[in-house]
């Protein structure tokens, strides 16, 4: 057999690896905890199909084809293939101008299981095997395609990674709860952030100390659950909320950072919220402005006295769903532009400031926030919160998230160019949008 170490993987890892030579298998969902290791091995599962099903291919003088599928081009690029070409350099994979590529004799083709229109590359198609990478955010459709394809060879089997999601979720009904059926021929493996061993043990403290709920369950212990209660259940009211005097005495001497999400509405409440971040990685809301039944001109005055007090290049992340509002206050000279809008990744975003008492909230800014706040509840069939009397936690939650995506782009490109990036990358969604990971 064998040994852990001379492949340097972790024992879970291993267990996956050591799994590879069975028979009894034609479908096997690695799921788990973020950085667990679970990509890494699947990864170099799909290496190992491609060598068996080439030597297989050249014994019976046929050519083989293989599916490499993903939520988009840039997860499968992100997770699979540059993660394949730093570890492995020796490939030298190239592509042709269909995205596929050709290695130890076998075509392996892109497909996209975002939607069924991204299956159009893999119809009618032979395949000897699959790899699908974040499976839990395929189309249920994507998915079936890709079985139904994969035919190719009596040995043809698929293997695939997944973050954890809903418990009703139907990778988790129709598949991992029947794993446990031999004659299915599922193999399931559960994977915990613990069983990387080769992760720093400050990174996991870290993410244990800055998780709570359901973030904790599925983060770190990789479960399939759903929240319960209240969204920001970590929120204290003697820790998380501060006066006017106690915020000018805690950036006294700090240089702040401001910025504003805004929430468009009329029918439903508008909103524009005034975020200020520190040097010590402290976010306060420092002012908010809710009301209902006003047009444009009027977000127009609000959002152009906060720019007289903040500054005059003070960002606005805006609500993409009303692009005409969006460029007005463009065209009104505010540094405005649209939202990163994926609903879970900001209030983990938010989650994570709260209970590590990060997120503060000035007493005398507050109109409906502590409201929302305390009606803000998880929505146990979709696992997102629900979409009722949100309209501030939206604004919130826009200004925090897509100012954490604008700094890992290190500020390095114009409102134009940051528009463009996030509507290239499907980062400019609806709330009910899937994760962006």
């Amino acid at each position: 057999m064998t040994t852990y170490a001379e492949l340097k993987y972790t024992k879970k890892q291993l267990t996956v690896y050591d799994q590879f030579n069975r028979d009894d298998w034609s479908l096997m969902i690695n799921s788990g905890a973020v950085g667990s290791g679970k990509t890494v091995i699947d990864n170099d599962l799909f290496l190992r199909e491609l060598l068996r099903i080439g030597k297989v291919a050249q014994s019976m003088n046929k050519k083989a084809q293989y599916i490499l599928a993903g939520f988009s081009s840039k997860t499968i690029a992100n997770n699979v293939l540059q993660e394949i070409m730093q570890a492995y350099p020796m490939l030298n994979i190239k592509f042709d101008v269909h995205g596929a590529f050709e290695l130890f004799g076998v075509r392996v083709v892109q497909a996209y299981t975002g939607t069924i229109a991204g299956m159009a590359s893999i119809r009618g198609m032979n395949a000897w095997g699959a790899y699908i990478n974040e499976m839990s955010l395929a189309n249920e459709q994507s998915f079936t395609e890709i079985r139904n394809r994969v035919r190719g060879f009596e040995g043809a089997r698929i293997i695939g990674d997944t973050n954890p999601d809903v418990p009703t979720h139907w990778l988790k009904r129709k598949y991992i709860d029947k794993a446990s059926d031999k004659s299915k021929g599922i193999l399931y493996n559960h994977f915990t952030m613990d069983d990387n061993t080769f992760l720093p043990k400050k990174y996991i403290h870290d993410m244990k100390a800055q998780m709570s709920g359901m973030f904790y369950d599925r983060s770190v212990l990789g479960l399939w659950v759903a929240g319960e209660g209240l969204v920001y259940s970590d929120f204290d009211k003697q820790q998380n909320i501060i006066s006017q005097v106690e915020y000018e005495r805690r950036t006294n001497d700090k240089t702040l950072t401001y910025y504003a999400g805004v929430d468009w509405g009329f029918e439903h409440k508008g909103v524009i919220v005034v975020l200020a971040d520190d040097d010590d990685g402290n976010t306060y809301l420092i002012q908010e402005t809710t009301k209902q039944h006003q047009q444009i001109d009027y977000w127009i005055d609000v959002a152009r006295a906060m720019q007289a007090k903040y500054g005059y290049n003070m960002p606005f992340y805006c609500d993409s769903a009303r692009p005409e509002y969006v460029t007005r206050f463009q065209n009104e000279h505010f540094n405005a532009f649209n939202a990163y809008k994926t609903r879970l990744t900001g209030v983990e975003e938010l989650a994570g400031l709260i209970k590590q008492h990060r997120f503060l909230v000035i007493k005398e800014a507050l109109d409906k926030f502590l409201d929302e706040l305390y009606q803000y509840t998880w929505d146990e069939r979709t696992g997102e919160p629900i979409k009722l009397n949100d309209d501030v936690m939206d604004a919130t939650r826009y200004a925090r998230a897509t100012r954490t995506w604008q700094l890992a782009h290190n500020n390095q490109v114009d409102l134009n160019e940051q528009t463009r990036i996030l509507e290239q990358n499907n980062l400019i969604m609806g709330d009910d949008s899937v994760p962006w990971m």
